[in-house]
């Protein structure tokens, strides 16, 4: 029985051995046609060679695999040196087998196992001290914030903003956008004691065919994205299918629900069934009305809806009983091309907002327009319309404003003591592609745009990315920070954060940027790009302000759960057209695109803390392929339908990534997430990174890995041990004036706590769903709450839910359902 098993065991590894080598050969030998490592073709030839010679010399075999884990390792760390994820995939996979070949009826050629194992325990001892030795290199950028400066003396909290310190009355809690809070019962002293104060359910969960993992390609992401916004003693918020809901902002007990009722058309074709916030707004005393205090919220058929703040119905002066269309001065808009996630900006009596336009589906898509209304009737004040002339002006009835222009469907931000709002702009349609953009479009795609409130007239223009091919679109509106002038003065300032990792530090009266933080012009590749459009030779980079950039891609730099789906992943690699940074799509040829769309910094821009002058970003690091392919190899085969732009898209459309149609212009994208056959991405760690910036001496305080793999896995699954790789976030941070920094964009489902000072975490809380939200703090009753809605996101594939989750100091630790 005995020398049965052992035979069992001798073939069993055989073929193991002989599988492994065959791919790892064949595989390498492409790789190294194809320019890149040698490893994987010797990898693979060795264990084909043990794998026969092992029936016979088991000996020889055993010290033939060995030297291949020795060499690995010497290779692994000339590779990446001590950086425990490379050599983790260079190595584990070798060394899984190494194990396998420790069983006792493996390999046998003497009676004394030690004796027969020792060259294999050798090369594991090896092995396992490079992994122990990278386990203590520090992957984070540790620092202190210099005590006098986390003191802050003599900075005012809340100058200018007419604000409650225990409120959160904007996005950013104020129109500035820093999203700081200048309550302080907090701290990290007494951090240990945040407990669950109430948990309250929306009732608004996902429906049939919403947010799955399939969810993106079909159209239909559920992502409740909100962050709430707190009056008085009220909490106001949306959900993902534009319920407005108000809530008791002590108990959680909800006060009132309206349901704009969507139309189901445009809810059925949106790509993104999300709200981000509400908005509120006092119609000035001078001005006659009966709904004084309101709350302003999208709804996802392209309206605005207008409630009393009080009561939680429509305000009857206010455009249509309530409801203005965001169709109107559009012309044709199809089901699901336009709508808005995103609270409208309200200052002065207007009421200012965009919209997404339908990602890259044609070149006649509507008008990308930002419009700003009477906040009190819902007419129209003013249209900014890149295309028209003048761009500022009033539509009439019969009017439409000039299709395919950039939209602007991030938060907008403002300084209503400059009387301007800052807007965020994406692409004229398609992203990917640019042969017919007319000159309008590429002056005003990828920049911040200063707009008067009262009139829409354009101040200035700072544009971030010249003739975007990248989706590089701005996704968030800057946030304010008054720094000090080199000559003693003060300057009103801004900061635009990018979906590259960059940040623009500009003055915000004059969009000029801001003395000691100068942006130079710098080349980026330009081979390659479709012959019937261009490229820019140069794009900005700010030299003075640190990046969030990650470095170019190199082979090296590949990764996944194993070895051989990481060579999968570098003959990719080998595959692609890539440059570094603006490599320009490329016709016929997979492109690699990285920074990528979904940014490093997304939607949910940056924090700062306006006291201590410190700014907080957290990013995320996935590259993106891109292949652009003529039109006639889809069309004329029937594969993708013609369309004109009459009617309703055809039902083969594309969807936000992975086909984009294109129409209109000679070619269609093929976009995707890197992902090998695994689902592992193929760029390794670190995914994600929390980082304080100081901006008085432009470096990074501190920066640190955030989040775990705990619910991400292999093949998308939502188990996984909890390693620390930093991970995939979307979603905001906030900080407090009592030096605590709140996050849970992440997609492990946490809440976390980090020390101002140091980064380090201090606490943290699992969510019953995934917190791609930003979060808010308040107070009320004379205690400090902190509030995060946890409901996932279709993108990130967390786990989906309705929860609204509310700590407090000694609160009670399990919560409760409060309805």
């Amino acid at each position: 029985m005995r020398e049965n098993n052992k035979r069992l065991l001798s073939v069993i590894t055989l073929i193991l051995l002989a599988l492994m080598g065959l791919f790892l050969f064949l595989g390498g030998a492409w790789l190294l046609f194809l320019g890149g490592s040698w490893f994987y073709v010797l990898a693979g030839g060795v264990m084909l060679g043990a794998a026969f010679i092992s029936l016979r010399k088991p000996a020889l075999a055993t010290g033939l695999y060995a030297a291949l884990l020795l060499v690995a390792t010497v290779w692994a760390l000339f590779e990446v040196g001590f950086h425990i994820w490379g050599l983790e995939v260079r190595l584990f996979t070798l060394m899984g087998v190494g194990l396998w070949l420790l069983l006792p009826a493996v390999w046998r050629s003497t009676d004394d196992w030690f004796d027969d194992k020792r060259p294999i325990l050798a090369a594991l001892a090896i092995s396992c001290v490079a992994l122990v030795i990278s386990g203590f290199i520090p992957y984070s950028i540790n620092g202190t914030v210099p005590a006098d400066r986390m003191a802050a003396q003599g900075q005012p909290d809340t100058a200018g903003t007419g604000i409650s310190d225990g409120d959160w009355t904007a996005y950013g809690r104020t129109v500035g956008g820093d999203r700081y809070s200048p309550l302080a019962q907090i701290t990290p002293a007494n951090i240990g004691k945040l407990r669950r104060a109430w948990l309250t359910r929306t009732g608004d969960v996902r429906q049939g065919g919403e947010g799955t993992a399939a969810g993106p390609d079909q159209g239909h992401e559920f992502n409740l994205e909100v962050t709430p916004i707190k009056v008085g003693d009220t909490l106001y918020m949306c959900t993902p299918h534009s319920w407005v809901v108000a809530m008791d902002a002590a108990t959680g007990k909800i006060k009132w629900k309206f349901d704009p009722h969507p139309d189901t058309a445009d809810l059925a074709k949106n790509v993104y069934v999300a709200c981000r916030g509400v908005s509120y707004y006092r119609i000035p005393d001078e001005i006659q009305t009966s709904c004084r205090t309101r709350i302003y919220s999208p709804v996802a058929d392209v309206r605005i809806v207008a409630l009393d703040a009080q009561t939680g119905r429509p305000c009857d002066d206010f455009g249509d009983h309530g409801f203005i269309s965001l169709r109107e001065y559009l012309g044709h808009v199809p089901h699901g091309f336009h709508f808005v996630t995103s609270p409208p900006l309200v200052a002065k009596n207007r009421l200012i907002t965009g919209g997404w336009i339908f990602d890259n589906q044609a070149n006649f898509e509507p008008s990308g327009a930002v419009r700003g209304f009477d906040a009190t009737t819902g007419e129209i004040a003013w249209a900014w319309d890149a295309g028209h002339q003048p761009e500022t002006w009033k539509p009439g009835p019969n009017d439409e404003l000039t299709r395919d222009t950039p939209n602007a469907w991030g938060v907008y931000t403002a300084d209503p003591d400059l009387g301007l709002v800052y807007i965020p702009t994406g692409n004229a349609p398609p992203d990917n592609w640019g042969g017919t953009r007319r000159p309008f479009d590429d002056a005003t795609s990828s920049a911040t745009i200063a707009l008067d409130i009262v009139t829409g007239e354009r101040r200035w223009t700072y544009q971030t990315v010249h003739h975007d091919l990248w989706d590089m679109d701005i996704p968030s509106g800057p946030s304010m920070v008054d720094l000090p002038g080199p000559d003693g003065t003060v300057i009103p300032a801004l900061v635009q954060s990018t979906k590259r990792g960059e940040f623009f530090v500009l003055d915000r009266r004059t969009g000029e940027t801001v003395p000691g933080y100068p942006v130079e012009e710098r080349r980026v590749p330009t081979a390659g790009a479709a012959p019937d459009d261009h490229v820019s030779p140069t794009q900005p980079f700010p030299v003075a302000m640190p990046t969030l950039t990650p470095p170019d891609l190199k082979e090296r730099d590949m990764w996944g759960a194993t070895l051989l789906d990481q060579m999968i992943c570098r003959i990719q690699y080998r595959q692609s057209a890539y440059e570094g940074q603006f490599t320009p799509p490329h016709v016929g040829q997979t492109t690699i695109v990285y920074p990528a769309f979904y940014g490093i910094v997304d939607w949910q821009g940056i924090t700062i803390d306006p006291q201590r002058k410190i700014m907080l970003a957290n990013a995320s690091y996935l590259p993106f392929r891109i292949r652009l392919e003529r039109r006639q190899k889809l069309e004329e085969p029937g594969t993708l339908p013609k369309w004109n732009g009459q009617g309703e898209e055809p039902a083969a459309k594309g969807d936000a990534l992975s086909v984009s149609p294109d129409y209109g212009t000679p070619y269609v994208a093929f976009t995707d997430a890197w992902l090998n056959p695994l689902q592992i991405p193929c760029k390794g760690p670190i995914w994600g990174t929390l980082t304080a910036i100081d901006l008085i001496t432009h470096r990074i305080v501190w920066q640190h890995p955030v989040g775990t793999t705990r619910d991400t896995g292999p093949f998308r699954t939502h188990n996984n041990l909890p390693l620390p790789t930093g991970m995939y976030n979307i979603g905001g941070n906030i900080v407090i004036k009592g030096g605590v920094v709140f996050m849970a964009a992440t997609a492990d489902d946490y809440l976390r706590a980090f020390d101002l000072a140091t980064g380090k975490v201090l606490w943290r809380d699992r969510l019953p769903a995934g917190g791609q939200a930003t979060p808010m703090t308040y107070e009320i009753g004379g205690r400090q709450y902190v509030l995060i809605a946890a409901g996932g996101h279709g993108g990130l594939d967390t786990r989906s839910g309705d929860y609204i989750i509310a700590y407090t100091l000694d609160g009670t630790q399990n919560g409760g359902t409060a309805q």
